[in-house]
């Protein structure tokens, strides 16, 4: 359960729509605090024709969303959160045609540092092909910046 629902969709809502996630197609499931980030398969994100690979920034991308999402579900009120520092293993190759999908859990928060893992899969969760693990800096927001988010959200949901 998120330690703060409203907090927690607006987060997600607001990742799920960021130009480049959008321009990849990213979808996904927050039904609980360990998101679920997702794209589907697309024959340009090939990083190397000859070995199907996938460019390794789709793979980061998701990596960074899931975490982020799955920081937002710990924040009691809106923050500024910025990545620190990721480290992706890939355990073997990404399979052509499936859809990509990428679970966080954040499973450390001390101070004002968050530490979230993740694993990438693809039909069977438990067979995972790439691992991430992120850190995260978060921070309160000052009163000003919280107006302006809540006008913003108002705004936002009027639409």
């Amino acid at each position: 359960m998120p330690a703060n629902p409203k907090v927690f969709q607006a987060l997600f809502h607001h990742l799920l729509h960021l130009p480049h996630c959008q321009w990849l197609g990213i979808y996904g499931d927050n039904s609980t605090d360990q998101p679920v980030i997702s794209i589907p398969w697309r024959e340009e994100l090939i990083a190397d024709k000859r070995t199907g690979n996938l460019h390794g920034g789709v793979i980061t991308t998701l990596i960074d969303m899931a975490s982020a999402s799955a920081l937002a579900a710990q924040l009691t009120d809106f923050e500024n959160t910025a990545t620190l520092d990721m480290r992706v293993d890939y355990l073997r190759r990404a399979i052509k045609d499936l859809p990509i999908h990428v679970r966080a859990h954040c499973y450390q928060l001390k101070g004002q540092i968050a530490y979230i893992r993740g694993h990438c899969f693809q039909e069977d969760e438990k067979q995972p092909f790439a691992l991430g693990m992120t850190t995260f800096m978060h921070t309160p927001l000052s009163i000003t910046e919280k107006q302006a988010i809540y006008t913003y959200m108002q705004k936002d949901q009027a639409k």
